[in-house]
């Protein structure tokens, strides 16, 4: 909102200052002052609003050494992650961008969704919370209005150089009156279907390549499809995963925060024709206007740690986990990342491998051995750390280390090839 207010202040009044709005580094400095300023002013009112309702976490007791003493511990702190990344993102990005539109729909989504698991948990006392099919249905529904708009839409696309035929006239006064045809290659704005894709020289995939069984022209038409089926599990995947993450104080926000940051400079150098040119990227025209809403997501995670480090004050709950994931989902498959969140969320890929795991093994034994054995001692993975003595702040500050050099290795990627 501020955008078109100081813009319209600088084209007409000629304020001094107001220009500062057009630029990209300088929304986003902002989105991410003002989303740490919100989460540490509103998150010391909304924990004070949780503690005089009585929204606290019921806690099973699971043998871990200081568990029980988070029971009472306000839930549902994802109220703060999530008015700290949407009013900043209000306030400074230019919401007219489709691709902050849907981020937008991506954090309210999701957020709605984790907040009724949570008020379900709370208040009907049903530890369960929302049904597992109603969450999956609800991120199906997401993924399909993510995967269709990024089909449908003319705003998303992506810069390729084109080849084309250009018919060159003989000059005047030259006796052939034949044409001469010359190949050139010229930038264009194009519908596309591509990724970035790691460890290979030209680091894109196209996803008609899993039609490898049609024709060209039934790949073209059917390859739509194909990525929204992707989309879909890729979001589901993500938000689950980062459901799982959050276990321990300070763990789902400070690796979610790593994430975006990652996630942030993608979005700026795949939105700047001249890094993108330099680096050889895919150019992806308006995505820089992204890095605002990156920026607003980075203060609000970091922010939420005040208060969530261990001992937390609060708990982000379903309310921001879920909302988190999938707004890393989401921005990965806008910047055309999507392929590197197994390396990207690493962190959130083995927490949710521990548990398929640990089920599919514990099924296994019970039914050769008549009992279930466990490969962890617990899961997801970072109880089983727990299980092993070792202290919950040190399990977080190693699983933040490695998230930071998962990161790293991502980054890296660009130039890998």
């Amino acid at each position: 909102m501020l955008y078109y207010l100081f813009t319209y202040l600088d084209k007409h009044f000629d304020i001094p200052g107001a220009g500062m709005f057009n630029f990209i580094s300088f929304r986003a400095g902002m989105a991410i002052l003002f989303s740490l300023l919100i989460s540490l002013f509103i998150g010391k009112k909304i924990i004070r609003f949780l503690q005089r309702k009585q929204i606290g976490e019921t806690v099973r007791d699971l043998g871990l050494e200081g568990q029980m003493s988070k029971q009472g511990t306000p839930t549902m702190g994802g109220i703060i992650i999530l008015s700290s990344i949407v009013i900043p993102t209000l306030l400074f990005a230019k919401l007219h961008n489709i691709y902050i539109i849907l981020l937008l729909i991506t954090t309210i989504w999701l957020g709605f969704m984790g907040f009724v698991d949570d008020y379900i948990k709370v208040f009907k006392h049903d530890k369960k919370g929302l049904h597992g099919k109603a969450k999956i249905i609800g991120q199906v529904i997401l993924g399909l209005i993510v995967g269709l708009t990024i089909y449908k839409s003319e705003d998303i696309v992506i810069r390729e150089r084109v080849k084309k035929e250009i018919v060159l006239q003989a000059a005047p006064g030259e006796v052939s009156s034949s044409y001469e045809s010359k190949s050139i290659r010229l930038s264009e704005d194009v519908k596309s279907f591509k990724t970035t894709i790691p460890f290979v020289k030209n680091n894109e995939f196209n996803y008609e390549w899993l039609l490898f069984f049609l024709n060209k022209s039934l790949r073209s038409e059917w390859v739509w499809l194909v990525f929204v089926i992707a989309v879909i599990f890729i979001v589901t995947a993500v938000s689950n995963g980062a459901n799982m993450t959050d276990g321990l104080d300070g763990l789902a926000a400070g690796t979610s925060a790593i994430i975006g940051t990652t996630l942030g400079i993608f979005a700026y150098v795949s939105g700047n024709i001249i890094f993108a040119d330099y680096l050889n990227i895919m150019y992806i025209p308006y995505s820089g206007e992204m890095v605002v809403f990156a920026a607003a997501f980075i203060g609000a995670t970091v922010g939420f740690i005040w208060y969530n480090s261990y001992p937390a004050q609060v708990f982000m709950g379903d309310t921001g986990s879920l909302a988190l994931g999938g707004i890393i989902a989401v921005f990965a498959i806008l910047v055309r990342k999507e392929i590197l969140l197994p390396i990207l969320c690493g962190i959130f890929f083995v927490e949710n491998l521990s548990v398929i795991i640990q089920v599919y093994w514990f099924k296994r034994t019970k039914r050769k051995y008549g009992e279930g054995r466990r490969v962890f001692k617990m899961a997801p993975i970072h109880h089983h750390f727990q299980k092993l003595g070792y202290p919950e702040p040190k399990i977080v500050t190693r699983f933040w280390i490695v998230a930071i050099m998962l990161a790293v290795l991502t980054i890296i990627t660009l130039k890998i090839r």
